[in-house]
């Protein structure tokens, strides 16, 4: 049972740790990290189940979670640190479908999720059999560590691969350098922005029969980067 998971989380260490455990289960991870982004992307996104941590700045995950139960019946899966009575009522009341207290497991968090899902009904049967990604002509494997251009293996780095794999998940999306260095946060904490250039300039010539005239990885000018070709 494999989903596209949008986590919701301020907290990086927190966030990166359920994306790869996301990521380990076979699963596609979007994260974010305020209420207004969780938003954007749940509705952009349309992911099968949201992990949403109520203590977001901008908006909290109680102005979250209302806003989506108000538009649809996306699963949600909230995070706490406060272990209140009222609070665990109140997510409940405005329509969680599970509610976790910190700190948990990693293995707890992935079976609550496991659970929410088979409940729901809502995990697309192509996922649930593949999660393998497909994009403009690069298959990125999340389970057996893989990367394939056009049929051929790739080796790439833990920062390459886990570029390449935030860009199959969403193809065409324009990320940012910032936002390609937050999804290599838990392989090369070293990094900076222009670090990202560099991995982009690594897999160019990986993926690019002509690196210096890329038609699989695009410069977005003055944004960022994309994954062109839609998934395959």
């Amino acid at each position: 049972m494999c989903a596209h998971v949008l986590v919701a989380e301020d907290d990086e260490m927190q966030a990166e740790l359920i994306r790869r455990s996301l990521l380990a289960e076979g699963h596609t991870a979007t994260v974010v990290h305020d209420g207004r982004a969780a938003l954007d992307a749940a509705r952009r996104l349309r992911p099968d189940l949201v992990v949403l941590d109520l203590m977001l700045p901008v908006i909290d995950g109680f102005g979250v979670c209302r806003v989506l139960r108000r538009d649809d019946d996306l699963p949600i899966l909230m995070l706490t640190a406060r272990a209140t009575e009222d609070d665990l009522l109140l997510g409940l009341e405005l329509g969680a479908d599970d509610y976790m207290t910190k700190p948990y497991s990693p293995r707890e968090l992935m079976a609550r999720i496991r659970t929410v899902l088979r409940r729901s009904g809502r995990t697309p049967v192509d996922r649930r059999e593949d999660p393998v990604l497909h994009a403009g002509g690069i298959t990125v494997d999340p389970v057996r560590h893989e990367v394939l251009c056009d049929g051929v293996p790739v080796e790439c780095t833990p920062a390459e691969f886990e570029i390449l794999l935030a860009m199959a998940a969403e193809p065409e999306r324009v990320f940012s350098r910032r936002q390609l260095l937050e999804v290599t946060r838990g392989t090369d904490r070293a990094s900076t922005e222009r670090a990202v250039d560099v991995h982009i300039m690594n897999l160019r010539r990986k993926t690019e029969t002509d690196p210096r005239r890329p038609v699989r990885l695009l410069t977005v000018f003055g944004v960022g980067y994309k994954l062109s070709g839609g998934r395959g």
